[in-house]
């Protein structure tokens, strides 16, 4: 019996499986962009969170020789950012990294598992903190009592579990006051049923025990005997003999009693461990209150900054000074970040035009381009359109709403102020006058893919994707990132031609026109921002024969130029530095390249 109900208060915890391992929180790793610096700016990196750390990797590939960069997510900062939807920022004292996810929902799915891992690091955020350890309760012992489930917190067990116990404890009560009582019942039938046993006649031998007057014979004396028992029985029955003919019913009062006080003590401890629990979850709840509270405040900051036009001190270089509506740049600040660049690429440009070198050779095919051909009639109209403003009349351009921005020695700069979108795409003319060069010579220099990244000196790389014809070329170039914009590329088609002429002695006229296109094998690409662009490079030849009827030479050869540019370069940046760089920039362009042409022809033949 005893066995049995110690067995039964031996209670085994089987919901060890059910229990969550903080040791093993989830793993998140993918690609994120992560913000290098304001040469190369956002690049694609492997990131990888685990064990409250954050770490990134070049690529996925180079996981297994070490991170790039790691930071602990114990004392980390996470900030979303309040206009970029995809970026947020996790700091750490001095160490900043900007992320940007693909879209929205990615970036809630990181925002979300570095909370629970920075929660996890500080050892009270997550109420799994509270982990319970698996023992077995023996009610025979206080110390296996206050193992079980002292440290459990998960969420809304711990309480039941003890509420489990404690009924289990009152049944065991239950049922030792049952038997108490049933013991005890039994011993009162037996005072009140038991008779004179037969046996007691039979161990009286000697009558003499008995003090009478008179002798009394053996069968006097045992009458005597039986009926002075039969009077007093009531008061001195022989409670030996009771006992001994109930001891089958007999229990263990000191086993019981074990059982009593280990119950009791079971009861307690329970109790004591419910009030431990509720106070966790008390501290537990508090401390999420205060989080949100620090929440709504730090949210209630920011719409107040936002509202006085304040921001937090940022880091120069970073993504939040870069090109955007909501760049912390003001223009001055960003239009002389641009103009450095632009300096910087400059003086590059005119030390690899000094150092001229033989370009590698790319031989057009010899066929002409087909009626049939998909870009035939958009090549076509775009060439007519063009060629209507041969006659070089600059009052017509002033008619036209065009406005003189620049004017120097052999050169005017025209311009209309045009917005599209928000985005500034001022269409722009440059005419201009230069000596010793034929028409034809300066549009197959501008044309000529041999000779481009000679004298364009904001290319990064240029690549060849179809040649169309013989005067057609479908080309893909990247230019150098100028910071704080963002870096540009573009794809285009480029067609050279000559002005039919009606008359033999009409002018000499060549057309090289750039026009942005599409490409099934170039589709755009999320790290640049597409450039699109009209562009138009018309040259006309005035030869001056002379007088002597001698041979035309170079001193005898005139060339006007016009250049016209509807350029969109896509992204955002503030309307006065686009105008302001355009206005500086196109003059210095022409100048450069016309140097470079009358360098590059000095001695060789006349192409006419």
């Amino acid at each position: 019996m005893m066995s049995e109900e110690r067995d039964a208060l031996s209670l085994t915890d089987d919901d060890d499986d059910d229990i969550e391992d903080d040791g093993n929180k989830s793993i998140l790793q993918g690609i994120l962009s992560k913000w290098t610096n304001y040469i190369h700016g956002w690049q694609d990196r492997f990131i990888v969170l685990k064990n409250g750390m954050l770490s990134y990797y070049k690529s996925e590939n180079d996981t297994a020789f070490g991170c790039r960069g790691a930071i602990s997510l114990q004392k980390a900062s996470l900030t979303p950012h309040e206009f970029d939807e995809c970026r947020f920022d996790v700091s750490v004292n001095d160490c900043l990294w900007y992320l940007r996810a693909e879209d929205e929902e990615t970036r809630q799915t990181w925002i979300d598992a570095i909370e629970i891992h920075k929660q996890a690091e500080s050892g009270y955020g997550s109420e799994n903190s509270l982990r319970r350890q698996g023992s077995i309760m023996s009610l025979t012992s206080a110390a296996s009592l206050s193992t079980t489930s002292a440290s459990s917190f998960k969420r809304g067990r711990g309480l039941r579990e003890k509420l489990a116990e404690m009924e289990t404890f009152r049944d065991i009560l239950c049922r030792q006051v049952d038997t108490l009582q049933n013991y005890f019942d039994a011993c009162s039938e037996a005072i009140d049923d038991e008779g004179i046993h037969e046996g007691d006649h039979d161990d009286i031998d000697d009558v003499d025990d008995f003090d009478s007057p008179v002798p009394l014979t053996r069968i006097d004396a045992r009458e005597t005997i039986s009926r002075k028992l039969q009077e007093n029985h009531k008061d001195h029955k022989d409670l030996h003999s009771i006992f001994q003919s109930h001891g089958a019913q007999a229990i263990d009062f000191k086993g019981e009693s074990y059982t009593f006080k280990a119950t009791t003590a079971g009861i307690l401890a329970t109790l004591s461990h419910c009030i431990e629990l509720m106070s966790q979850r008390e501290d537990a709840w508090k401390k999420r209150v205060e989080r949100e509270i620090e929440k709504r405040k730090r949210v209630e900051d920011l719409y107040r900054a936002s509202i006085n036009d304040r921001t937090k001190p940022l880091v120069l270089g970073g993504p939040d000074y870069e090109e955007g509506p909501h760049s912390v740049m003001n223009e001055d600040e960003f239009f002389d970040a641009v103009d450095a660049t632009l300096d910087k690429i400059d003086q590059e440009t005119d030390r690899k035009i000094l150092q001229l070198t033989k370009p590698k050779v790319i031989k057009p095919p010899q066929t002409s381009l087909s009626p049939v051909h998909p870009l035939y009639q958009e090549i076509q109209d775009v060439v007519s359109g063009h060629m209507q403003f041969t006659d070089f009349d600059l009052t017509s351009f002033e008619a036209a709403d065009w406005q003189l921005i620049a004017e120097e020695t052999d050169l005017c700069v025209y311009r209309r102020e045009l917005e599209e979108d928000g985005m500034i795409v001022d269409p722009l003319k440059i005419v201009f006058t230069m000596k010793g060069v034929t028409g034809h010579e300066v549009c197959q220099q501008f044309w000529d893919v041999n000779y481009r990244t000679e004298w364009e000196g904001t290319l990064e790389s240029m690549k060849v994707i179809e040649w169309v014809s013989e005067d057609t070329v479908i080309t893909y170039q990247t230019h150098k990132r100028i910071w704080p914009s963002t870096q540009r590329d573009s794809l285009f088609w480029s067609h050279i031609c000559k002005k039919q002429c009606e008359h033999e002695d009409d002018s000499d006229t060549w057309l090289v026109c750039n026009y942005t296109t599409n490409h099934v094998d170039v589709p755009p690409n999320n790290k640049f921002v597409r450039v699109k662009f009209n562009i138009a490079m018309l040259a006309t030849t005035i030869i001056d024969p002379p007088a002597d009827g001698s041979e035309i030479t170079r001193d005898n050869l005139t060339c006007k130029l016009q250049y016209s540019a509807n350029v969109n370069p896509g992204g955002w940046a503030p309307a006065t530095v686009l105008r302001a760089v355009a206005k500086r920039e196109y003059p210095k362009f022409i100048k450069r390249f016309t140097q470079y042409v009358r360098d590059r022809l000095d001695n060789a033949p006349i192409m006419f």
